[in-house]
């Protein structure tokens, strides 16, 4: 992406979203265990080396997942209003925490393989302080691993209250975002996308499977 400097930090503050009932998989992502290791930990893990502060949305009891030593950030609207909620709460937790930072970036706790250069990438593509930016792959669009405006918490949470669906993509077709393309990963089984994503059982068994593959690549 070109056409001008960045508006957004070049390592921007971070929150992961927890915060859903996780009721496909019968407790909480955040403690589920990946290769020996909860799943929360593999994403702080990955994400904090690419980002400045960093918390986590979650709306369960922060003592049934594993010890960190992140902020807890609740939804600040009640009724699990889905995952533009972690978002929102984000936002204001960026205003309050990183004033000097016009986005924050979001990741969700069920997609532990997502690129270790997602911030870096989504932050060369922003050109203006209200501008989304959101990953793809393979033609898909992975809209809450975006950088969010922190400029739009006003208005994200008007929408939230007023929308019936309050899908992500339905929020972002409603303001100026960019789109960043990131390819698959390579293992001796066939490439993996780097955003698949953990809601059952089936999808943990897979990913296991998946985690052996990238590391006997080495990837």
């Amino acid at each position: 992406m070109t056409g001008g400097p960045s508006h957004a930090s070049s390592r921007p503050p971070a929150v992961i979203l927890a915060g859903g009932r996780s009721s496909r998989m019968g407790h909480p992502k955040a403690e589920v265990l990946l290769g020996g290791r909860s799943m929360l930990m593999r994403v702080i893990e990955r994400l904090r080396p690419q980002v400045g502060e960093t918390a986590v949305n979650l709306n369960s009891d922060p003592a049934l997942v594993p010890a960190t030593d992140l902020e807890i950030l609740p939804d600040t609207l009640p009724g699990f209003l889905g995952p533009l909620a972690g978002v929102l709460a984000a936002l204001r937790h960026a205003a309050l925490n990183s004033p000097e930072a016009s986005h924050v970036l979001t990741v969700p706790v069920d997609t532990p393989f997502f690129p270790t250069n997602l911030a870096a990438r989504l932050t060369t593509a922003i050109h203006s302080a209200t501008e989304i930016a959101v990953a793809f792959s393979a033609g898909e669009m992975h809209p809450l691993f975006a950088l969010w405006p922190v400029a739009l918490a006003d208005d994200l949470e008007a929408w939230l209250q007023t929308d019936e669906k309050r899908r992500a993509r339905g929020f972002i077709a409603r303001h100026a975002s960019t789109s960043v393309k990131f390819p698959l990963i390579p293992t001796a089984a066939g490439p993996l996308d780097p955003f698949f994503n953990i809601n059952t059982p089936e999808e943990l068994h897979q990913a296991e499977a998946w985690l052996h593959r990238i590391e006997d690549c080495g990837t």
